[in-house]
């Protein structure tokens, strides 16, 4: 895996770059939408790939461990096949999801076991066994292995989870490198700096991530709860650690203000499920500001979804329309919400890459955020 950087803006720490994968490249910053179990909800791939323009898309390895499982996406010939997506995916290493979802779970050294939150049934992730899962998913990134430690913790847990993280970091990425792809296209590992909020623990993170020599680097464990103002001090922290040169990629985050300030701190790469969970619910992501489309304002507003919106749906339907399928409870409003959002997030992370390659990108940054954060 190539990153190739092709612009730098001199105010702030973001650049726009190309990530070459088997799968074709990845223009940086990117946001990725989230298709945990191989679909992002409510979606087509043709919408994804035609519509929303989304250049890789991510996928879960808790879920798509328990189900379909790793017989079926073996046979499949891994989950682009499965799934019918011929452009990039990332699968997180489903470490969160353990930590999440599982109510009856034990860390050890070797690993962690858990109870399917789907029957009760009792699995093992160890760092290797979850290479060997990423292997047969076949996503172009993989994940470590990682322990996501809650938000408030106390230092002495963050500093052991944080070790642990470290030491199968250590398994995991010897065994990564000792196993080959199994549908002959090359895959990428990446670590996550670990450390809660603690300043010198984040430190130590990013150092021991940095020294791995990966192909890029997650950071993990934000957007959990803490301070918007914390998390940008502990990413600007890390940031002057890990590399330049290889991506970085900000896990779990977040919203439209958030991925603007992360772009200027240099991140390159974000995920989060904002854009299709809130949209089912009735949020809007628009450039002039957040819209709840159930409000009652909406109910004869024939007027576009969004004007300026890159989505064939923004145009195609009317705020009276969407309100109406919300209140109803018809799936359609799910869709059109979710592709709208999605296209907006894609849209927002394009032109913050010609901002960037204009040298524009600090004034409008500061700009954008001040409408993005408007109610509507």
């Amino acid at each position: 895996m190539k990153f190739e950087i092709l612009k730098k803006d001199t105010l702030t720490k973001a650049k726009t770059g190309i990530l070459h994968t088997d799968h074709g490249k990845i223009e940086t910053p990117i946001f990725m939408p989230v298709g945990t179990v191989g679909s992002v909800k409510a979606v087509h791939q043709k919408e994804l790939d035609e519509d929303i323009k989304a250049q890789i898309i991510l996928g879960n390895t808790y879920h798509l461990y328990l189900r379909p499982g790793t017989e079926i996406l073996k046979k499949a010939g891994g989950l682009h096949k499965f799934m019918n997506w011929n452009k990039p995916i990332l699968t997180d290493s489903g470490g969160y999801q353990v930590f999440s979802l599982s109510e009856i779970r034990k860390i050890t050294e070797e690993g962690v076991r858990f109870s399917s939150h789907i029957d009760g049934s009792k699995h093992m992730f160890t760092p290797e066994n979850v290479v060997d899962t990423e292997r047969i998913i076949g996503a172009d990134i993989m994940m470590t292995l990682d322990e996501c430690p809650p938000y408030p913790a106390d230092y002495k847990y963050v500093k052991n989870s944080m070790n642990l993280t470290h030491r199968w970091l250590e398994r995991g990425v010897k065994h990564f490198r000792n196993t080959e792809g199994l549908y002959g296209y090359k895959q990428a590992y990446f670590p996550i700096v670990q450390g809660g909020t603690y300043k010198d623990l984040r430190i130590q993170s990013a150092e021991f991530i940095a020294s791995q020599n990966c192909d890029g680097n997650a950071v993990g464990g934000l957007s959990v709860g803490e301070p918007a103002e914390k998390m940008y001090e502990m990413i600007e922290i890390v940031n002057e650690i890990l590399p330049d040169d290889k991506p970085r990629y900000l896990m779990g985050v977040g919203t439209p203000e958030n991925i603007l300030e992360g772009i200027a701190l240099g991140i390159d790469m974000f995920d989060c499920v904002m854009p299709t969970r809130n949209g089912r619910n009735g949020m809007l992501f628009t450039w002039k500001g957040r819209i709840n489309i159930k409000n009652e304002k909406y109910k004869d507003d024939f007027s576009p979804l969004d004007e300026y919106g890159t989505s064939f749906v923004d145009t195609y339907y009317s705020k009276a329309y969407v309100r109406h399928l919300m209140k109803s409870q018809e799936r359609l409003a799910a869709q059109i919400a979710s592709i709208h959002n999605l296209a907006f997030y894609l849209d927002l992370v394009k032109v913050a890459r010609e901002k960037i390659k204009e040298g524009t990108f600090a004034d409008w940054k500061n700009k954008t955020i001040k409408q993005l954060s408007v109610r509507l």
